[in-house]
Formats: C-alpha cells, structure tokens, sequence
C-alpha cells in the first residue's frame, strides 16, 4: 500500500468513524500526512489551542485508529 492510499484509508476511518463524536465538542481534524507508520494531523476548533486537550485526544483517536488502520504506528499532533 502506497503512502498515499494509506493517506486515504486513514481519512476515511476518521472522517467517517471516529471525527464525528469530535464534531458534537466543536472539534475537527485533518490529516496532514501519513509515512513509515507515522499519521499527522491538525486539530481544529475550541480545543486546538489546549495542550492538555491535544494530548487526551490524540491518544484516544490513536487508539482508536490503530484498531482500524494497523499499518499506523503513532498518531503525531501538528500545530
């Protein structure tokens, strides 16, 4: 699988799984790149600035993420 089609996979599994319980909270996410295991994304809207929220979130989405997409290794939060 190529970077780009995991790229897509990964999209996918968020956008349509896990991003909608982010969008009840006023929250989004992007993803930014996806390579050797390693996904950024963004996160945007009320809590993108938060750091303590950053961090409880990306680890519950990474959780998350990793049982659907096991290619993916570390879920990485970019500002």
């Amino acid at each position: 699988m190529t970077n780009g089609e995991l790229k897509s996979r990964v999209e996918s599994v968020l956008k349509n799984e896990i991003a909608p319980a982010l969008l009840l909270d006023g929250n989004g996410i992007e993803v930014l790149d996806v390579s050797d295991g390693i996904a950024q994304v963004r996160l945007t809207g009320v809590c993108a600035g938060c750091p303590a929220t950053i961090m409880t979130v990306i680890t519950s989405l990474e959780d998350a993420l990793r049982k659907r997409v096991p290619e993916i290794e570390v879920l990485e939060a970019v500002g």
